[in-house]
């Protein structure tokens, strides 16, 4: 029952998707047969160290989404405080609903149901723009992104370099 509600709801926020496409990112699934697996390709957003490049990621859904939020994967190589070494992303949005066990997060900073494909995918942009090196997930990225920046500014040069040769 739960995975036909979700996927159901799947469904409807790619038809919005594909009838009113939101700026900065392209949405669509991995392979028809599955609603559960979502490809995304996020275009560096402006006026950020990220801009012009076109990083993908992969969306997988929970079988009870959305009661529990989907996880997000960049495939494309990113150097950011915010991911994971595999890609995977850390933002609240993203974790589990309720109190954080480690009290770093407020229970309304955390998963929601109200929260769609578009909310998700624009809450990724935002983190791109604005990294919040307090905790997090790639303990080394944040270091260079608060002591060596320049640094940093290279690694994610090359990043967006290597994801427009992937075009």
């Amino acid at each position: 029952m739960a995975a036909s509600q979700a996927s159901l709801l799947l469904q409807k926020q790619l038809r919005d998707l594909c009838k009113h496409p939101v700026d900065g990112f392209s949405a669509g699934l991995v392979d028809e047969s599955s609603v559960f697996e979502w490809s995304v390709t996020i275009i560096g957003p402006p006026d950020t160290l990220y801009e012009g490049g076109f990083f993908n990621a992969i969306m997988s859904f929970p079988s009870n989404y959305p009661n529990s939020p989907p996880t997000v994967r960049f495939t494309s190589e990113m150097w950011h405080p915010n991911v994971y070494a595999d890609g995977k992303v850390c933002i609240s949005i993203l974790h589990p609903p309720g109190d954080d066990p480690n009290g770093y997060e407020l229970a309304s900073e955390r998963w929601s149901p109200v929260h769609t494909v578009e909310s998700i995918v624009l809450s990724i942009i935002s983190m791109l723009s604005s990294p919040n090196d307090e905790s997090p997930a790639n303990v080394e990225a944040a270091k260079e992104w608060r002591e060596r920046r320049s640094e940093f500014r290279k690694k994610v040069s090359r990043c967006v370099r290597k994801s427009q040769e992937m075009l």
